[in-house]
């Protein structure tokens, strides 16, 4: 250790036989933390620098030769172009005169010295204005003058007219060598239509002038894919179908080229472009193997990867010696709070660095000596506290206890008190019955029936107590078993069918095959509470009930026209006493405890209750429930039980 090093780990007076040795925590962990962390910034800047670069050499390398190739399939396609404009114009000159006896022989030495003028054309066939041939010329065959055959429903013939040219599709002779027929007629209808077959062999020099690269490949496919050109020609004499390369699919399809996905006829990936020739549909292609593409980025590679090495090496002394300057002083405050920390408050840190170190042992000093001295008082208001916490704890047990006791209390009056007042609504209800079949006037009918109403409100409203005391109560113990959904929805129909139509409401059930696996008698009180919370609050329009199938579950849906619920209000809306303002029917009609029951009833049937609603167009309730096991429909029978008691 240098003697910088060993002042600033200097121990206080008085201290020295108690400090841990400081250079073990500079030779471990903090050292290599330094070293590794500055390293891996550096190593990590060079990369990204040196990635990027390769990034942008290789795109825009690829792009430059790419563009050299469509440049060179374009220049090789007007060459091809002009190959062709070249015959079409020599065999137009033949066209000029018009057919007469006298012309036969004239005509015939014009189309032998054509012959020889342009090597590409393999037979010459002359055909007047009505389609007979005239003349036939051939390389390979005798000559035929005045043959008469009628030619006039060729394709070639009926075109030419029409267009003055036509080209035919490339056909192969012999499997061999690729030819193709031209057809040029005169600029008068009795000058008739020349036919020349052209061997698309002497076209072959025009694509082997083209050279790119070491390893590149020029080609040319006719518009059906296949291969026409080549610049090596022993593969333009096979009739090879290359619709299957990506690159030829793609361009004769007229998508994007997929130079990423681009392979050679050996399968190599290759970078292509390509050109058409215009007046005939063939396309060029222009390929170069991918392996000869990427040898510039292959070379940029190893020269990034030398300076890299280099620049590693030069920032792993830098990082070496900088993680030197650092962690001594650094390690020293560290075995200083080490000893704080055992309790050894006595303890002082000695660094001279005249920088932030130092400031920050001054700092750990001030700190042990206002520990020091708080560290008698703070164990006095710990033991304070504590008893504090004690007390409390034991309070807010009595509390809950109160709570707990008070609940039940509760409970047991709401059953009791609507136990006691079932009696005399009974009663009332019987006077409301006698008043109905009185013979006294329209008036006392009218009061029976209101009375009638109103008892059956009361009676609502006491039903809906009892049921929420025995919820708290935890009276009620599910039964579960599997039903048919058809009796459930009947049921609810027959109760709500009537008050529905009194108001001038639609009340339609959607009919349903579904069995479900419920509480028959809970899952019914459910569904009631909802239809009769829908015909309550709507004023036009109806309610629909149904079920959707959603994989092993169905969805009971009942759907209204109300007023809808807001959507502030539907986090509240399954609390107990909780009324819509302005729903539709006054605040008497109900206590708000409909949609509690509700609530509370699926939580114990373990059923999920979904609200969605429009203010202003209506609601729907969905309650999703489980299918019945198909076993355990085969052995259920009967149905739902005849009323909910």
């Amino acid at each position: 250790m240098s003697e910088r090093d060993a002042a600033l780990t200097a121990p206080a007076s008085g201290a020295a036989d108690r400090r841990e040795p400081v250079p073990s925590l500079i030779r471990t962990r903090l050292f290599r933390k330094y070293v590794l962390l500055f390293m891996s910034v550096v190593s990590l800047a060079l990369f990204a620098s040196g990635l990027t670069e390769l990034w942008f050499t290789h795109a825009e390398a690829e792009a430059a030769l790419i563009r050299l190739q469509r440049a060179q399939a374009s220049a090789t396609a007007d060459k091809i172009g002009q190959f062709l404009k070249g015959i079409e114009d020599q065999v137009g000159w033949t066209t000029q005169l018009a057919w007469n006896a006298a012309t036969i022989e004239a005509r015939w030495f014009d189309a032998q010295r054509l012959l020889r003028l342009a090597p590409a054309i393999g037979e010459l066939v002359e055909v007047d204005g009505r389609g007979r041939e005239q003349l036939r010329v051939s390389r390979i065959v005798p000559d035929i003058v005045g043959s008469g055959t009628d030619l006039s429903g060729r394709r070639g013939f009926i075109e030419a007219l029409r267009d003055k040219v036509y080209y035919s599709p490339v056909y192969f002779r012999g499997g061999s060598e690729p030819f193709i027929s031209l057809a040029v007629a005169g600029a008068h209808r009795d000058a008739g239509v020349v036919f020349a077959e052209v061997n698309l062999r002497f076209m072959w020099d025009v694509v082997a002038m083209t050279k790119v690269g070491d390893e590149g490949r020029v080609f040319v496919v006719d518009r059906d894919g296949r291969l026409i050109a080549h610049s090596d020609p022993v593969l333009a004499l096979r009739d090879l179908d290359l619709t299957a390369l990506p690159q030829v699919g793609a361009a004769l399809a007229g998508r994007p080229q997929p130079n990423s996905d681009a392979r050679g006829l050996d399968g190599q990936p290759v970078l292509s472009a390509y050109a058409p020739v215009p007046s005939q549909g063939w396309l060029v292609f222009v390929e170069v193997p991918l392996a000869e593409a990427n040898r510039p980025l292959y070379a940029a590679t190893a020269r990034s990867i030398g300076l890299l090495a280099a620049a590693l090496a030069f920032a792993f002394l830098a990082a070496f010696w900088l993680a030197r300057r650092m962690v001594v002083p650094i390690a020293a405050l560290g075995a200083g709070a080490a000893r704080l920390g055992l309790g050894r408050r006595g303890e002082r840190i000695a660094i001279k660095t005249d920088d932030e170190l130092e400031t920050l042992a001054q700092q750990f000093n001030d700190m042990a000596e206002r520990l020091e001295a708080s560290h008698g008082e703070l164990e006095r208001k710990v033991a304070e506290r504590t008893r504090e916490l004690g007390r409390l704890y034991t309070e807010l047990q009595e509390t809950n206890r109160q709570l707990e006791d008070a609940n039940r209390a509760k409970s047991r009056l709401l059953a009791a008190a609507s136990h006691d007042l079932r009696q005399p609504l009974h009663a009332l209800g019987l006077f409301a019955a006698q008043l109905g079949i009185e013979t006294n006037p329209d008036e006392r009918t009218r009061l029976a029936e209101r009375l009638d109403r109103a008892v059956g409100a009361m009676n609502e409203q006491f039903n809906a107590l009892l049921d929420i005391s025995r919820l708290e109560a935890g009276t009620l113990v599910p039964e579960l078993s599997a039903f048919a959904a058809a009796d459930l929805l009947q049921r609810v129909e027959g109760a709500f069918a009537g008050p529905a139509r009194e108001k001038g409401l639609s009340f339609r059930m959607v009919e349903s095959s579904a069995w479900i696996r419920s509480d028959p008698l809970l899952l019914e009180r459910i569904i009631a509470n909802i239809a009769a919370n829908a015909v309550r609050h709507s004023r036009t329009g109806g309610v629909v009930i149904g079920l959707r199938r959603r994989r092993l579950r169905l969805h009971i849906d009942v759907c209204d026209t109300g007023p809808g619920i807001p959507t502030e209000w539907r986090a509240r809306i399954f609390e107990e006493f909780v009324q819509l303002p302005g729903a539709g029917e006054r605040r008497s009609a109900g206590l708000g405890l409909g949609l509690a029951i509700v609530s509370r009833l699926c939580r114990l049937l373990d059923h999920e209750i979904r609200l969605s609603s429009v203010p202003g167009r209506g609601s729907r309730f969905s309650v999703v429930v489980p299918m019945a096991d198909p076993a355990e429909e085969r052995e259920t029978a009967g149905g739902l039980p005849k009323a909910i008691p």
